[in-house]
């Protein structure tokens, strides 16, 4: 395994592919809950010791033992619940081992335990291997980046498979009646080419399905950003054959350099609000590795962020929802981008996606977190993992004392001319809200509550957070949570020490 800065250092993307596929131990990439009537989710009938869930795992990393990876080597997963289960599928990579391709399947009944059961292809399929070795490429021995649907009685499982040679790409959609399989690879919805048009890599499909049946696929990765695809709704592949789709959204590139990689576009619509949110993937896996989010009115935009600007646009968009933190007395997590967004039974929304510990960021887990709304109609995620939480609203007379707050706000490096060469860990500071309604340490100004709303105005700005019972996973506890926006669209996250 080479030191991790050969994969910080290149601005290739498939630098970092090559990284996945020769070593395994390196990747392209990188809350709430608990009564069943409130999430939709079930704490667990048989004695579990949550605590048992490390940071790393060296003991079960091996291959042999798959059966016992549960929330471990996940890694770009994309989950939904279909029946009394959660399926999580993912990318085929694992930590310091070579790996069978094929997709990786798991499945959960309360998003804490997970229990692998498989693949859904046993070898990769003909026709993606095909059309990367007419282009006179060679196909990746791995699968990228799934997203699975259900379609009526059927479910479509969308992925990707590449080449090391340039955007050489394709999308391809398997088909089963049963989530576990078996699988029928239907053939290729999309593809790319290092002919040097302008189109994205074809890669991390997303889809959304609008209320009047239509169907969209997000996805693309770097060099032309993410592009949007009309889907045929009856057979899940492109509309129009052929089609590559229209371009959504972009970050710069100025002399020849990008700011950062976007990738691993997600897509949900949101009834509540009536839109369409897109979450997107910033920066390099082991670098500042973090997710923006951007909404539109209509399936193909335009998608705007927290200030109106459309995410076309060559700026870098806000809010960021999470990034490679620090809490104290932990060596904290970075690579917490490339998500899934999904709903229980109840329409509680969740976000996963792996997440790398700081202290070995070759180990890949899979963290879930509630995912709440602000009153304006933007995602925020929880700081803290989920862990069956009561989501009874918490009285104001536990807010007072201690906490850690940690403000989401990488500074943007004027003309893109600096490379990234580390995840630069947004660590917590201590604050203390007084029972007298004052706020003081890293922070000085005042608090108000009005269950479940924490607002803290402070100089410059002003906070409104969501508080909700939580996990402290680095002190293994219960503790009280937040996380919201200020008025500039910068994400603040809490928990109580």
């Amino acid at each position: 395994m080479p030191p991790i800065d050969l994969c910080m250092m290149k601005k290739s993307l498939f630098f970092v592919f090559g990284c996945v596929l020769s070593l395994a131990a390196c990747s392209k990439h990188a809350g709430g809950g608990g009564k069943s009537d409130s999430t939709g989710t079930t704490p667990p009938t048989t004695t579990f010791d949550i605590n048992s869930i490390g940071d790393t795992y060296d003991s079960v990393a091996p291959f042999a033992d798959y059966l016992k990876w549960g929330p471990y080597n996940v890694h770009d997963p994309s989950i939904k619940k279909f029946g009394d289960y959660y399926y999580c599928y993912s990318t085929d990579v694992g930590y310091g081992i070579t790996v069978r391709p094929g997709i990786q399947i798991r499945r959960s009944k309360d998003l804490v335990q997970w229990e692998f059961v498989g693949w859904v292809f046993s070898s990769l399929p003909a026709a993606g291997v095909a059309y990367i070795q007419q282009k006179g490429g060679t196909a990746n021995n791995a699968l990228w980046a799934p997203y699975v649907m259900q379609v009526g009685s059927t479910y479509r499982l969308y992925y990707a498979l590449s080449s090391n040679v340039g955007r050489l790409s394709v999308i391809g959609l398997a088909t089963a009646a049963n989530p576990e399989g078996p699988w029928t690879d239907n053939g290729l919805v999309v593809t790319s080419a290092n002919d040097n048009t302008t189109q994205t890599n074809a890669i991390d499909p997303t889809v959304a399905v609008t209320p009047s049946g239509d169907y969209y696929m997000y996805y693309g990765s770097a060099w032309d950003g993410i592009y949007v695809l009309k889907l045929n709704g009856s057979s899940g592949l492109a509309a129009t054959s052929g089609d590559k789709g229209t371009r959504i959204a972009n970050r710069g590139f100025t002399s020849g350099v990008y700011n950062g990689n976007i990738e691993g576009p997600e897509i949900i619509y949101n009834p509540t609000f009536n839109k369409y949110y897109l979450f997107i993937a910033y920066d390099w896996l082991q670098t500042k590795y973090n997710t923006r989010v951007c909404r539109a009115d209509q399936p193909t935009g335009p998608f705007l962020d927290y200030n109106g600007v459309d995410a076309d646009s060559n700026i870098d968009h806000v809010p960021m929802i999470i990034a490679p933190y620090q809490f104290m007395g932990h060596g904290g997590w970075q690579g917490t981008s490339h998500c899934t967004v999904f709903t229980d039974d109840s329409a509680h929304y969740y976000y996963a996606s792996q997440a790398r510990p700081a202290v070995n960021s070759y180990f890949m887990d899979l963290h879930v977190r509630k995912l709440f709304w602000t009153k304006d109609g933007w995602p925020v995620v929880s700081p803290e993992r989920y862990a069956w939480e009561d989501n009874s609203l918490v009285p104001q007379d536990s807010l007072a004392g201690s906490w850690e707050r940690i403000v989401l706000n990488y500074t943007v490096v004027p003309g893109y001319g600096t490379e990234q060469v580390n995840p630069d860990l947004q660590a917590s500071q201590l604050v203390t809200l007084a029972a007298d309604g004052t706020v003081s340490g890293a922070v000085q100004g005042t608090w108000t509550y009005n269950a479940p709303w924490l607002q803290i105005v402070r100089a410059g700005g002003t906070e409104n957070l969501f508080v909700q019972k939580g996990r402290d996973w680095e002190n293994k506890k219960l503790t009280i949570i937040f996380t919201g926006l200020d008025n500039t669209g910068t994400a603040v996250w809490g928990k109580k020490r």
